[in-house]
C-alpha cells in the first residue's frame, strides 16, 4: 500500500462522487430506523448541497496510489443551515456564535479500515476546524445503526448529544 492524503479545492470535489455515493450505500446497509431515506441520498443531493450552504470546506481524499480509498469532508457554516426541511439538527439557541463547525462525512472503504487511516483524517479535520477563532460548537452526525463510527467518535472526545428524526441520526457534540 502508498497511502497519500490529499486536501483537495472545493472545485475538485467531483473526485470524491464515487466514496460518497459508497458512503449512502453503506449508511443504507446500517440502518436499523428509515433506511428508505437513503434512498434519494447521493452525492449530488448530500455532498454538493452542504458545500453551498457552507462558508468553507475542508476535503481529504485518502488514495492509494492514485485510487481513492477514503475521504473526510468537513465545514464550517451558518447555526441556521442545520434548520431545514429535512429536521433541525440541534437546538439553535444552544449554539452561542453564528457559526458552528462540522464533521459532516467520513468514509473509509472497508479494506482499509483499522489501520490508522481514519484518526488521520479525524485528527486533519480536527486541526483545520479548531483554527477558525470565531467557532466554538463542533458536531458530527452519525446515521443509526452505525455502531463503529460512534464509538470511534466518542474515543475521540466527542460526547451523545441527542437524537433526531425518531433515532434516524444521533447527534454528537464537543465544545
Amino acid at each position: 500500500m502508498n497511502i497519500k492524503y490529499e486536501i483537495i479545492p472545493s472545485e475538485k470535489v467531483g473526485s470524491c462522487r464515487d466514496l460518497c455515493n459508497e458512503l449512502m450505500i453503506f449508511q443504507k446497509s446500517k440502518a436499523k430506523i428509515k433506511p428508505e431515506l437513503f434512498d434519494n441520498m447521493n452525492f449530488e443531493t448530500r455532498m454538493i448541497p452542504s458545500m453551498k450552504g457552507a462558508i468553507y470546506n475542508y476535503i481529504v481524499v485518502v488514495k492509494d496510489d492514485d485510487k481513492p480509498v477514503g475521504y473526510v469532508y468537513s465545514n464550517i457554516s451558518p447555526k441556521e443551515t442545520y434548520s431545514n426541511d429535512f429536521a433541525t439538527f440541534f437546538d439553535l439557541s444552544s449554539v452561542s456564535r453564528n457559526n458552528v463547525g462540522c464533521l459532516s462525512q467520513f468514509y473509509i472503504k472497508e479494506e482499509y479500515r483499522e489501520q490508522g487511516i481514519g484518526s488521520i483524517l479525524f485528527n486533519m479535520s480536527m486541526k483545520w476546524l479548531k483554527q477558525f477563532d470565531h467557532v466554538e460548537d463542533y458536531f458530527i452526525f452519525v446515521s443509526n445503526g452505525n455502531d463503529d463510527a460512534l464509538e470511534f467518535y466518542k474515543r475521540k472526545g466527542f460526547a451523545f448529544s441527542h437524537e433526531i428524526l425518531d433515532g434516524f441520526i444521533t447527534v454528537l457534540r464537543d465544545k
